[in-house]
C-alpha cells in the first residue's frame, strides 16, 4: 500500500513537471509568434567600401605611401623611395594630414642583416597622433625589455605575443585608434584605445594608453586636439616601409524609429 502511494506521488510529481515544461514550451513559442524584434533605433545604411587587394587599400583609405614618392609627408627628404619601398634615413617624419579615429595600416622590415642587439636591432616607430608611439623593433630571437619589444605600446604595454617574422621579411601592422576625449576645460573624459593587429595576430587589445608615450617622462593626459599626424621614427637602423594607408572612422548615424527596416 505504501509502495503504491509513493508510486502515484511520483507520478503526479513527473506529470505537474511535464505541464510546467509545456507551458514553458507554450510561452516560448507564444513569444516568438508575436512578431519580429525591433530594437527602436533607426540607423543610416553602412556605406559601400571596396576592400581593394589583399592588404589593401580599400576604396575611402587616404593613401600615405604607395611605393611611389613621400608627397604626403613632412621632413622626409632624406627618407629614400626605391623599389616600392621607402627607407629611413636623417630624422623622424609626419604625414601632412591628421587624424582622429581611424584605421592605420603600415608594412614595414627590418634589416636582413643583423645588426646589434636590444633596441639597437631595427628599431624604428609609429606614431599615432604624433605622440604615441608603437614600437617597431626586430624582435626575432631579440631579448629587450617587455615594454619596449616590437608592438609594444612604448614603456607602457608589452604585445601580448610576438608574432615576429625573420629580419628582413615584411611585417605588417594593423591599428586600431580612438582619440582621448576632453571637456571644454580640458578635463580628460575618456582616454585613448588601441588595438593593434601584427601580422594578423592580435598584439594590443584595447589598450587605453596612460597618456603620450616617452622614454625619460611619466605619461600623463593634457588638452591635446582632436586630430594628430602619423609619425614614422628613424631611430639610426635602415628600416623600411610600403603600403601605408588609414581610414578615418565614423559612427552610423541613428536616431529613435518604429521600424530600424524603414528607411
Amino acid at each position: 500500500m505504501q509502495r503504491d502511494v509513493s508510486v502515484r506521488r511520483v507520478l503526479r510529481w513527473k506529470g505537474a513537471w511535464a505541464a510546467a515544461a509545456a507551458g514553458i514550451v507554450l510561452v516560448a513559442a507564444c513569444s516568438t509568434q508575436s512578431g519580429e524584434f525591433f530594437s527602436g533605433t533607426w540607423w543610416q545604411m553602412p556605406p559601400v567600401v571596396e576592400p581593394g587587394p589583399v592588404g589593401g587599400p580599400p576604396s575611402d583609405a587616404v593613401v600615405l605611401f604607395d611605393g611611389k614618392d613621400m608627397s604626403q609627408w613632412n621632413h622626409a627628404e632624406k627618407w629614400v623611395v626605391k623599389d616600392g619601398y621607402v627607407q629611413s634615413g636623417g630624422n623622424d617624419i609626419q604625414s601632412k594630414q591628421s587624424f582622429g579615429d581611424c584605421q592605420l595600416h603600415v608594412e614595414w622590415a627590418s634589416p636582413e642583416r643583423v645588426s646589434g642587439s636590444g633596441q639597437g636591432r631595427g628599431n624604428s616607430g609609429v606614431f599615432m597622433m604624433g605622440m604615441y608611439e608603437i614600437q617597431v623593433l626586430d624582435s626575432y630571437q631579440n631579448e629587450t625589455y617587455a615594454d619596449g619589444a616590437v608592438a609594444a605600446v612604448y614603456k607602457q604595454h608589452p604585445p601580448l605575443v610576438n608574432p615576429s617574422r625573420k629580419p628582413g621579411e615584411w611585417q605588417t601592422y594593423d591599428i586600431l585608434w580612438e582619440t582621448p576625449r576632453f571637456d571644454a576645460k580640458g578635463t580628460l573624459l575618456k582616454p585613448a584605445c588601441v588595438t593593434v593587429l601584427m601580422n594578423g595576430v592580435v598584439v594590443q587589445n584595447h589598450f587605453n594608453p596612460l597618456g603620450p608615450t616617452s622614454w625619460d617622462q611619466k605619461p600623463k593626459y593634457t588638452p591635446q586636439p582632436d586630430k594628430g599626424p602619423i609619425g614614422l621614427q628613424y631611430h639610426g637602423n635602415p628600416v623600411r616601409f610600403r603600403n601605408i594607408w588609414i581610414r578615418p572612422i565614423k559612427e552610423l548615424t541613428s536616431k529613435p524609429g518604429r521600424d530600424p527596416h524603414n528607411h
